[in-house]
């Protein structure tokens, strides 16, 4: 007969390559699994279907103000779309939660199409036409928070947005009785669900109709109607359409940078070689204002193999791509650094700025192993800032930091390493250096 009482062991947690790790408790896990997450997409150690459901796990857990809070900061600060609106449809799962879903659903949405995307992730495990999935009632707070959302947006945004799916903007209308707030409002929405809404002027629905790329980008760079991020994602496409190099370049020289974050720079280089001069220089203007961080800094940056793997399954930056744009960002603003990178060995780079920064830390050494406690035990020093870049997934245990130590995390996966007075952070905006600044003073 099966013996059941017995001692039970607890289980040691580990990262993936098998070294010590540290776990966390339920609002630090779920900020972990959210800040770096492209929802549903595979990363190099974890599939997207688990760090979803891990999501949805922890969120009764988690208080329901800090629940909302980290919702709205991976909308603001990180610039994530889909993890927010999975938050908020757990929220509204959840009885104790949804009394804030409606202002938290309102927050977030940024773009009408976040409205249709939320219902989709809503009804996401119902098959069928819409009939079908309005069998499964919206609560009564989604539909307030929706309703609130689409009243933000005018004519052109709702035009821009209104593309063709499981669920459209005017299905989202009909659901949520939203109120026009005046008579200009309720004849845009009936424009809208009669389908007359005009046709906006932007580079997809032009080359959506047929027109030709060439002159599209050309004249939008003409009429200055091409955002920066659409010029920095369309660079390579315009060379290859025929657009006059000397054209893009005049565009990057006065595009607006102050919403720019540098390892878009470095991904857009990394796929526009050409216009390097230009992207440095833009990079380098969306940086002129940031506050400095006093003192010495070492930075360590990941550069084993998991770093090489992309963002998401449909993006073009890679994981270096976003330590390489945070590094760049703190070789300007701090005012003593040195950088160093890590892999098998620790290798320091040379005091370069801008992209040569970045081609030294991508060619400092191969892309192997993650050897990060022998790296801070060789790198770490007293009176000295440490800021360690990587996605945590370390062969070997990682000691406590000689000075302040900070490791920023790349990647969503479930467990950490390190172990004492480390200060945790998750995700990769220029906000995690603000963030740095704020605390120590």
């Amino acid at each position: 007969m099966a013996k059941l009482n017995l001692f039970k062991r607890a289980k040691k947690a580990l990262t993936h390559e098998g070294a010590p790790a540290r776990t966390f408790g339920p609002e630090a896990q779920l900020r972990r699994s959210v800040m770096n997450c492209m929802l549903w997409e595979d990363e190099f150690y974890e599939d997207g279907i688990a760090i979803a459901d891990r999501v949805q796990a922890l969120i009764p857990k988690v208080d329901p103000q800090k629940t909302a809070d980290i919702a709205i900061e991976a909308r603001e600060k990180m610039k994530l779309r889909h993890a927010p609106l999975l938050i908020v449809r757990a929220m509204a799962a959840s009885e104790k939660h949804r009394p804030l879903v409606a202002a938290t659903l309102e927050r977030i949405i940024q773009r009408p199409d976040e409205m249709t995307e939320f219902l989709a992730i809503y009804w996401s495990d119902v098959i069928g036409p819409m009939q079908q999935r309005k069998k499964r009632p919206v609560p009564a707070q989604v539909k307030k928070g929706l309703a609130k959302a689409f009243a933000k947006f005018d004519a052109y945004q709702l035009a821009k947005y209104d593309r063709d799916g499981p669920v459209r903007l005017r299905d989202v209308l009909f659901l949520t009785h939203a109120k026009p707030v005046n008579e200009t409002q309720a004849k845009v929405w009936k424009d809208l669900v009669d389908g007359k809404l005009a046709s906006p002027d932007t580079w997809e629905v032009n080359l959506s109709a047929g027109a030709s790329k060439k002159e599209t980008f050309e004249r939008l760079i003409a009429d200055k109607k091409l955002g920066a991020l659409a010029l920095l994602r369309n660079l390579r496409g315009m060379l290859l359409a025929g657009v006059a190099k000397k054209t893009i370049a005049g565009a990057l020289d006065v595009m607006r940078t102050d919403r720019v974050l540098p390892y878009r720079f470095v991904a857009a280089a990394r796929y526009a070689p050409d216009f390097e001069p230009e992207l440095e220089q833009a990079m380098f203007r969306s940086l002129e204002a940031h506050e400095k961080l006093p003192g010495r800094t070492r930075i360590l940056i990941d550069v084993s193999g998991s770093m090489d793997a992309p963002m998401s399954a449909r993006s073009e930056m890679l994981r270096v791509d976003a330590a390489c744009g945070l590094a760049v960002l703190l070789r300007e603003v701090a005012e003593e650094v040195e950088i160093f990178t890590f892999s098998d060995e620790v290798k320091k780079v040379p005091p370069r700025r801008g992209f040569a920064l970045r081609d030294a830390i991508v060619q400092s050494q191969p892309h192997r192993s993650t050897y990060l406690g022998k790296a801070v035990t060789e790198v770490g020093e007293k009176n000295t800032r440490l800021i360690v870049i990587t996605d945590e997934q370390s062969h070997d245990a990682v000691p406590p930091p000689k000075g302040k130590g900070t490791i920023i995390n790349v990647a969503s996966n479930r467990n950490g390493v390190g172990t004492g007075d480390w200060t945790r952070i998750d995700g990769f905006s220029e906000s995690v250096i603000d963030w740095i600044i704020a605390q120590e003073k």
